[in-house]
């Protein structure tokens, strides 16, 4: 079994206010006599399931295509967290560790919240996401990668971006907006590839998991 864990990248799909949305232009139709069907594609590099590269929030040229791929490719564990808005806080984990699902060894977690079940032409701004403290919490624990379902990992009107300067800060990396919607908890393969662009900030990844057992 294949669960899909991507939004679907459409012009329906609702991106960040102000950002550019997915769009097509349709440049050769064959039903107009042309021998293919050609599109072009405009939309923000954020778009849909992505991941941020560093140049997103600081000064160095470090694009996706520079990124390793270890971190998006191996074994997660997805975790349901049921705080609906601000920071999420190691308290907010400690009972679901306590319960059966230990982090000790985990590389890659992804954060299951009630935003998975936010259809795709939607945008909902008060959302949760992870505190810093929580960034650090998980970085010391061994996680290198931190995904969420939720459209970034600091919050709407958050400023500074403190849990995406502390997850580069702590060598770790991210995926947001994340569809997990009907994923039970538990353990599975992730694979989540950047695209191998330079000069961007960010890359839509078409995210799936595979359970393990």
């Amino acid at each position: 079994m294949v669960y899909d864990i991507s939004r679907t990248l459409s012009p329906a799909l609702a991106v960040w206010p102000g950002d550019t949305p997915f769009s097509i232009c349709q440049q050769m139709d064959l039903a107009a006599g042309d021998p293919v069907n050609l599109t072009a594609v405009t939309m923000t590099a954020h778009a849909g399931s992505h991941l941020d590269a560093p140049w997103h929030v600081l000064p160095g040229p470090v694009y996706p295509a520079d990124l390793p791929l270890e971190p998006f490719l191996g074994p997660a564990r997805v975790v349901t967290v049921g705080r609906r808005s601000g920071g999420i806080t190691p308290d907010d984990l400690v009972g679901l560790v306590s319960s059966g699902l230990p982090l000790e060894g985990v590389r890659r977690l992804l954060l299951h919240t009630w935003y998975s079940d936010v259809p795709d032409d939607r945008f909902e701004t008060d959302f949760p996401y992870p505190s810093a403290d929580l960034v650090d919490w998980l970085a010391d624990r061994g996680v290198l990668l931190l995904g969420v379902d939720v459209p970034s990992v600091d919050g709407y009107d958050v400023s500074p971006l403190a849990a995406h300067h502390r997850l580069f800060a702590r060598g770790m990396f991210n995926l947001e907006n994340l569809m997990l919607r009907g994923v039970p908890d538990g353990d599975y393969e992730l694979v989540a590839l950047p695209l191998k662009m330079a000069g961007v900030c960010g890359s839509p990844v078409r995210a799936i998991l595979r359970p393990l057992a």
